[in-house]
């Protein structure tokens, strides 16, 4: 059973054609974990992963604007099929600008989530804003949806179901998982 979600909030979401996902703190724990010869490992919930992948079957662009970069992020995004990426990037609004004009779409399209200052330039202007609940408080207060889940423990997932379900997306991709007639 998906989480219900407000009727407001899915009117909301209902035009989104292109979803923002910040990386630390959205889809990891927000923590930096180095290994004992100076690697950067990062944890990453197949959960959110696979949430990622449902948005492409249902038409909605992910694309992942960050200011970190590594090998690990790169080799996530990679698997998970992730075409417009932006690495290393502090200030995200002119990134998300020039997707959006790649892809031919306005912010009115757009959804985003987020959860730290560096996020609020994109939040404030796109169509849909969440945030995960452990969220800095100013990006909490601008978001349209909080989730009820943690950055990288399901946060994600919770925004990519929320997009679904509004767009109308949700069960045709949940019938042809369980082999039903789509």
């Amino acid at each position: 059973m998906p989480i219900e979600f407000k009727a407001e909030t899915l009117l909301a979401a209902q035009d989104v054609r292109v979803a923002f996902f910040d990386v630390d703190g959205v889809l990891t724990d927000g923590g930096v974990y180095f290994s004992e010869h100076g690697e950067t490992l990062k944890r990453f919930s197949i959960l959110d992963g696979y949430g990622l992948k449902l948005l492409r079957l249902a038409g909605i662009t992910p694309a992942v604007i960050t200011g970190r970069d590594s090998k690990p992020l790169r080799v996530r995004l990679q698997a998970l099929g992730i075409e417009h990426v932006r690495y290393g990037t502090e200030d995200k609004l002119p990134a998300a600008e020039a997707m959006l004009a790649l892809l031919g779409l306005n912010w009115a399209q757009a959804a985003a989530i987020g959860d730290d200052w560096p996020d609020l330039p994109v939040l404030a202007r796109a169509g849909f804003a969440a945030a995960p609940a452990n969220a800095h408080a100013e990006v909490r207060a601008i978001a349209h949806h909080v989730t009820a889940a943690r950055g990288g423990e399901g946060a994600a997932r919770e925004f990519c179901d929320l997009l679904l379900t509004a767009g109308g997306h949700y069960r045709r991709l949940l019938d042809g998982a369980r082999g039903l007639p789509a």
